[in-house]
């Protein structure tokens, strides 16, 4: 079922929801169901799955001399979403993106979501890799989100790159698409970000899932400047739950997101990363419980592969 249609049959009710990270090459899949499993009383009708792009890593040719080859970290991505669409007989949602992919393969991951019945996929333009100081479009592969969600629109109404072919049944993908409400790391105005939103869902988009946040006032304020320019579909806040005391630094350095200065605070009083855990899950309850006052139709939380704090989190909403 689509993401809008969940949202639609929830007649105003707040949904649950939450994104997973593939395991990495060579894991066992088990891990990943694990952390899935306790989060299921919560009745999510989906789950986000992440996409890795590909990464440079060197190899001994022995002679002294090293070998550059591409691999990816954390592959299997639509693999992951059969998976869990079979085990637990919900919708799963892959992410897709411009960085690392040709036009040409992006078309034939969106053939095989067709074909396994995937409803839903996330568009995103994706990072820069970590060899590159910016990001660098691939060759043959869309530049922009707003480029690949029109690919995926073209594709709806049965337009193919290259081949002409009569088209039987037209694909019906839902898209969902990022915002910022603090804005992208890179764009030069918060007002440039928000065009570039609109971009995206001129181009097709049916939703919108926000980038984390710690401050809901910025999470309102960029609904209702969405909304004064026109972007009416979805807007649904995305929450991570602070879990380690370094998340003081590393979340604001590579997101580029303010922290509230009562969580600084609070963190900053905790004598280890368990106490951290904590007072991480009571902020996230009492951000959650104001957003779903709200009316807003999900609360997503990015999990990073864990589920004890979101089980914990969710237990106090749903």
């Amino acid at each position: 079922m689509k993401v809008t249609d969940h949202i639609k049959k929830a007649n105003g009710k707040t949904l649950f929801s939450f994104e997973v990270v593939p395991p990495q090459k060579g894991k066992n899949i088990q891990d990943l169901y694990n952390n899935i499993d306790p989060l299921m009383e919560f009745k999510p009708p989906f789950i986000d799955v992440t996409t890795s792009r590909e990464e440079y890593v060197y190899v001994d040719k022995g002679n002294g001399l090293l070998d550059k080859r591409i691999t990816r970290l954390r592959p299997g991505t639509v693999g992951i979403c059969a998976s869990i669409m079979h085990k637990y007989n919900i919708d799963a949602i892959p992410h897709l993106l411009c960085g690392g992919f040709t036009k040409e393969e992006t078309e034939y991951v969106l053939v095989d979501c067709h074909y396994l019945g995937i409803d839903n996929v996330v568009a995103l333009r994706g990072d820069s890799r970590k060899d590159e100081p910016y990001f660098i479009p691939t060759e043959g592969g869309n530049c922009y989100a707003s480029e690949l969600v029109q690919q995926i629109t073209d594709l709806n109404n049965g337009k193919y790159l290259h081949d002409e072919i009569e088209v039987e049944h037209n694909y019906d993908f839902c898209v969902g698409v990022a915002g910022y409400p603090e804005k992208h790391m890179e764009a030069p105005s918060f007002n440039t970000d928000l065009k570039r939103l609109k971009a995206k869902v001129d181009a097709g988009a049916d939703y919108v899932v926000t980038q984390m946040f710690f401050d809901n006032k910025k999470y309102f304020d960029f609904v209702e400047k969405a909304r004064a320019i026109g972007i009416t579909v979805p807007i649904i806040p995305g929450i991570k739950p602070l879990a380690v005391k370094r998340h003081l630094q590393v979340l604001p350095q590579v997101f580029k997101i303010d922290l509230p200065e009562d969580l600084i605070d609070a963190v900053e009083a905790c004598k280890d990363n368990k106490a951290v855990r904590q007072v991480g899950i009571e902020f996230a309850i009492q951000q959650s419980k104001e957003l779903k006052a709200a009316g807003v139709p999900f609360l997503h939380y990015y999990s990073m592969g864990k589920s004890d704090n979101i089980k914990a989190i969710a237990s106090e909403l749903f």
